[in-house]
């Protein structure tokens, strides 16, 4: 009786043993989902219709959406007195382009201020002048008021813009997203990316994808 007792106990263990060694094969996300149930939404395009927008560039020259659609472009969000955040995103956009334009791949880059008020297209162009980008298809954009580019954000891009700190004895602080954005000919944001370590293989494997 003991022995089977034993057995039995024995036989129980490793049936436990097995279900746990199981459930960490599969994993999950921060949400508890399975990783391939993961990897499948993340396989399908965001589809966010990008709403009209009206800009000035770094040149000073009018940039719509109209401008831009029929064209691939990526979109991000920065702001030339950023204490933190933009500089490492500007240079890593910098990264991209450049090795978009080695593998042949046309594609227009977009970063919106989120200072509109002070960026004018001079400080723009001053900002783009620290970083060894071109400016043959990069457009710096400002010349919209705080209200719009905060409810652009919000409603193309599903990013909150929000100035936390203002004060004229301490660096302006704005929240803003630091994501890259991929958008595709019909003006539909397809994918994201970090904006602060992009994963610029698969930044140019889908740019192939919506551009074919």
């Amino acid at each position: 009786m003991v022995k089977w007792m034993d057995r039995r106990i024995e036989v129980v263990v490793l049936l436990l043993i097995l279900t746990v060694f199981m459930a960490a094969c599969t994993g999950t996300n921060e949400q508890g989902q399975p990783q391939d149930e993961q990897q499948t939404e993340q396989a399908e395009p965001l589809n966010w219709e990008v709403p009209p927008f009206a800009a000035v560039d770094q040149n000073g020259t009018e940039v719509t959406l109209e401008d831009l659609k029929g064209k691939v472009w990526l979109a991000d969000f920065i702001f030339t007195r950023c204490p933190d955040v933009c500089p490492p995103m500007t240079a890593n956009m910098t990264n991209v382009q450049q090795e978009l334009k080695e593998q042949g791949v046309d594609v227009e880059i977009i970063s919106f201020s989120v200072d509109p008020e002070h960026d004018q297209p001079e400080m723009l162009k001053k900002f783009a002048g620290n970083y060894d980008l071109s400016l043959d298809n990069w457009r710096f954009l400002s010349g919209y008021d705080q209200e719009t580019i905060e409810s652009f954000a919000r409603e193309g891009f599903k990013g909150d813009i929000k100035r936390v700190q203002d004060e004229e004895d301490k660096p302006l602080q704005i929240n803003h997203p630091v994501s890259f954005f991929l958008v595709n000919p019909e003006g539909k944001v397809y994918e994201r990316y970090d904006g602060m370590d992009p994963d610029i293989d698969q930044m140019v494997k889908d740019i192939r994808e919506i551009s074919s």
